[in-house]
């Protein structure tokens, strides 16, 4: 009996091991690349970290929740194509760039601000993923000159009293709690890959009928998301501040937004509130889908999203 004990705690001990060696080469690698790349300006709000892509017409990314620049790039990479320059801050808290205290959606729409006059770009198509809608909602709203078209992939827009969103909200403290540390999440990202998509919004039915280039980009969105300590604070702020609500009512953007009805992270409420509230919504739904629907629905997607971008460029 001892001798079995023996043997299974070596193995057991082998396993962490080697569950340990891979956690810190992958954790090492994805440090390395997240602090090879993108740009450092400074600003009243702290330094704002970008990466720009692309020629021609400005398109500005902004990532969803436990995203950053990186993020940013793959959501352009997704939806948009070379003929357009493409602009993917770092959100408040996520990367390099630095989170205000006392910090707003606000203030963050006023940080895109800052961030396109040192680039000297005067307007821009927005294009926003789940919780970067409630700062791209306001960067339309404060700032309706400088936008050409906005694009709301499952975005975040309001609160609701739907018994679904409090599940919703447990999900995204839970989330909150995984992205505090970078071995938590390696482990259950990895180990736990289909309860995590279910966590992320991507139901088993949905993964279920993905074709294997979904699949690949799907798992790189979610090894994207390594390390991320240094995303942590965003991801806080994200989940701590509230959503804009009936404040959308004023924008006068043509607005493009899309969204699968089973998502279960960013309800589908929140596209049905943002196209009754935002008078030049047009709202193209997906019965299945869920949070990745862009990448499940891409080409079609891709299509819509320049579509709109080239009908309401100048």
């Amino acid at each position: 009996m001892l001798i079995y004990f023996a043997w299974a705690s070596g193995i057991l001990l082998l396993i962490i091991m080697v569950c340990a060696a891979r956690c810190w080469r992958d954790l090492r690698l994805n440090y390395r690349r997240i602090n090879a790349r993108g740009s450092l300006i400074p600003s009243p709000f702290g330094d704002i970290q970008y990466l720009t892509g692309g020629r021609g017409p400005a398109v500005l990314v902004i990532h969803g929740s436990g995203g950053g620049y990186d993020q940013g790039e793959l959501i352009a990479e997704a939806v948009l194509n070379e003929s357009f320059r493409w602009i993917a801050p770092s959100r408040f808290g996520y990367l390099k760039s630095d989170l205000p205290q006392r910090a707003s959606w606000d203030d963050q729409a006023h940080a895109y601000a800052r961030l396109l006059d040192h680039l000297e770009i005067v307007k821009v198509a927005v294009v926003a993923m789940s919780h970067g809608g409630p700062s791209a909602l306001l960067f339309c709203l404060l700032y309706p000159g400088r936008v050409s078209s906005l694009t709301l992939l499952s975005c975040g827009v309001a609160a609701s009293a739907d018994p679904a969103q409090a599940k919703a909200n447990k999900k995204g403290k839970l989330l909150k709690l995984i992205y505090q540390y970078d071995w938590l999440y390696w482990l259950i990202s990895k180990m736990f890959r289909r309860q995590f998509l279910a966590l992320i919004g991507a139901s088993p039915t949905v993964v279920a009928r993905l074709a294997s280039q979904t699949r690949n980009d799907i798992d790189r969105l979610i090894d994207y998301m390594n390390p991320v300590a240094p995303r942590s604070a965003g991801v806080a702020f994200d989940n701590a501040t509230p959503l804009p609500g009936n404040r959308i009512a004023a924008i006068q953007t043509p607005t493009l937004i899309i969204h699968a009805q089973d998502d279960s992270l960013q309800l589908y409420h929140n596209a049905e509130f943002a196209a009754a509230t935002i008078p030049t919504a047009r709202l193209v739904s997906y019965v299945q889908g869920g949070h990745v629907v862009i990448l499940v629905e891409q080409a079609e997607i891709r299509s819509l999203v320049l579509r709109h971008i080239r009908d309401h460029s100048d």
